[in-house]
């Protein structure tokens, strides 16, 4: 199929003329604006939408300050509402400001009270623990503890100084009560001699070793 171009002439704003190539379809799209343009001439009316935009807007300006007077009264009325429960005396069972913060300084003074004590009963248990642990340690050394064995460990070591003693000559000699009072000395040459101790507590050493060595 071939285009059809339609050639149109038309003045410029210089008076030259100037052509212009259509289309078929582009044609007949601009003759259906053209015709939608005529039709809806009549209905077109500046006047009258002019007054109604003017009404849009005069409504708007009144909505947005009924608006404004409504926000504005509810402000007052809060705000008075406010003001009249500062002013109202408070029932009996809600405190004041003065016992409210009262209250809060008791309460921190016990609190500070309580944690005193607490620090306190804690320090007390970590003694009291130590203490129960040296009294186990102390319970079972003496159940480990046997007077028997460690009498016997004392008699045999009393026998064996006795023993030494004789060996080197010096027999100790104790009286009905069990303390010594005397000491038999037995010479190089043989000889025994009988040593009193008295009660002034002299040194009877060299004595003792002289008549030894004898």
């Amino acid at each position: 199929m071939q285009n059809v171009h339609i050639n149109s002439i038309a003045r410029g704003d210089e008076g030259e003329e100037l052509e212009a190539s259509f289309e078929p379809r582009d044609l007949s799209m601009a003759l259906v604006s053209i015709k939608l343009i005529k039709d809806m001439a009549p209905m077109l009316d500046p006047d009258e939408d002019y007054i109604t935009i003017a009404e849009t807007e005069q409504q708007t300006v009144a909505t947005k300050a009924q608006r404004k007077k409504e926000l504005e009264e509810a402000h007052a009325n809060l705000k008075g509402k406010n003001y009249n429960r500062l002013l109202s005396p408070l029932p009996p069972t809600v405190p004041s400001a003065a016992e409210h913060a009262s209250h809060i300084n008791d309460l921190e003074t016990s609190r500070l009270s309580l944690a005193k004590a607490i620090n306190d009963a804690e320090s007390s248990l970590a003694s009291k623990e130590a203490e129960l642990a040296r009294l186990k340690e102390e319970a079972r050394t003496l159940e480990e503890y046997d007077p028997a064995a460690e009498h016997e460990k004392d008699l045999d070591g009393t026998a064996l100084r006795l023993q030494l003693f004789k060996g080197l000559g010096f027999e100790p000699v104790a009286d009905k009560d069990g303390r010594l009072n005397k000491m038999l000395v037995r010479a190089e040459t043989g000889d025994v001699h009988l040593v009193s101790f008295d009660d002034n507590k002299k040194d009877y050493t060299a004595l003792l070793w002289k008549l030894a060595s004898s």
